[in-house]
């Protein structure tokens, strides 16, 4: 059974690592998958790659930080299928730096895409999605959002602030038959992360109850229970997917 047959679905970050992973997967369930990301080039392979195997996706490039780009990119979506029904918030961006060393600018710039965006876009989706009478959005935390990390304040700030909007939305968005969850991930081995080096690999691995790093496609499975009807009453929740490392 397709869980997600026909879903007309947005995922930002979409281009690699957790988001490529989500677009392959909601693809494979049946969806068609707008991928929205600044980075065109892997964009446009990523969706090259599901359409090649016989599926629907369009790559457009969006900065989830503008909101008239967000508005602008919404528009052309319901413009050409009608609706918007899944919005998959997973794109973000890291400056790290302990607070004597961060920048203002370094401060914005996350809170910008990693909190302002996932506002941009949870509100164009959202009015497209009280149209139709049925949603479903799920914002990408992250486990350090629940206790903290050592020079990330902006980015813990920002996650932490995620679960608080995820909260919010689903009390308002809730009657309308959208519901709007958030997910918070461990340590995942994306490709950026397979390329630290091996000491600090293990470090990571060591910390985490399973002795292992999560893979892209786990979360995105959880993205896509959480966006499928299964789900249905599962609203304003955050669900850690992170090998048991909060416990």
């Amino acid at each position: 059974m397709q869980r997600l047959a026909n879903k007309i679905a947005i995922i930002t970050g979409a281009a690699d690592g957790i988001g490529k992973a989500t677009a392959i997967r909601f693809a494979a369930e049946g969806a068609v998958v707008i991928l929205w990301d600044l980075n065109k080039e892997k964009g446009e392979a990523t969706a090259a790659e599901i359409t090649t195997a016989g599926r629907e996706a369009l790559f457009m490039k969006v900065n989830t930080a503008i909101y008239a780009e967000v508005e602008a990119a919404t528009k052309q979506v319901v413009a050409r299928y009608g609706k918007v029904e899944i919005l998959i918030n997973n794109a973000g961006i890291t400056r790290d730096a302990t607070i004597k060393k961060m920048t203002p600018e370094c401060w914005q710039q996350v809170i910008d895409v990693n909190l302002t965006g996932v506002f941009n876009c949870a509100k164009c989706a959202a009015e497209a999605m009280i149209e139709n009478g049925w949603g479903r959005i799920v914002n990408a935390s992250s486990v350090v959002a629940l206790y903290g990390n050592f020079g990330q304040t902006n980015y813990v700030a920002a996650k932490a602030g995620l679960i608080g909007m995820t909260k919010t939305l689903a009390k308002e968005l809730g009657r309308k038959g959208i519901t709007v969850n958030a997910v918070a991930p461990g340590f995942i081995a994306t490709e950026m992360v397979k390329k630290m080096p091996p000491e600090v690999l293990k470090t990571m691995e060591d910390k985490v109850p399973v002795k292992r790093l999560g893979r892209p496609e786990e979360v995105a499975a959880l993205y896509a229970f959480l966006a499928g009807e299964e789900a249905a009453y599962i609203n304003g929740a955050t669900l850690s997917i992170d090998g048991g490392i909060t416990i």
